[in-house]
């Protein structure tokens, strides 16, 4: 079932990558929809949320609300502030073709999540899930059959 585009923010970044011998600056974007209240997607390259020139990683927002602060996240996807400096996180990405190490800015990071908070108050993304329309357009045959995949 396609979603319709619902009020978001986002915000263009700069991340570096942490190569063995320096580091290589990788724009990004970072994103946050209202419709998709627990998740921010972070879109590397120049393609957007919705382009696909890029590569775009989704991240849970309370998972980058607990990295500003403390070490979070297990497996795919970790991070945690830089203890030398106080405006270094650091994004640790795993996938199956490999991993990657970036730097980015905390203060940047906060005040997205700020401007997200202004969207949807951490702890009441549920309210903002439409669980009830969603389940009756499926039920009406209004969504996608599952049968015909």
């Amino acid at each position: 079932m396609a979603r319709s585009r619902t009020p978001g923010h986002s915000t263009p970044t700069t991340l570096h990558l942490v190569g063995p011998t320096g580091w290589t600056e990788v724009p990004a974007t970072l994103s946050y929809e209202v419709g998709d209240p627990f998740a921010v997607r972070i879109a590397f390259g120049s393609g957007d949320t919705g382009g696909s020139d890029g590569i775009t990683w989704l991240l849970a927002r309370d998972l980058l609300l607990a990295g500003l602060d403390r070490p979070a996240g297990d497996g795919d996807v970790r991070l945690w502030p830089a203890r030398t400096t106080g405006d270094v996180l650091f994004l640790h990405l795993r996938a199956p073709s490999g991993e990657a190490l970036f730097e980015l800015s905390r203060t940047a990071v906060a005040a997205f999540l700020r401007q997200t908070e202004q969207l949807v108050p951490v702890g009441s993304e549920a309210a903002e899930l439409q669980v009830d329309e969603e389940l009756e357009a499926l039920l009406s045959g209004g969504g996608a059959d599952p049968g015909t995949r």
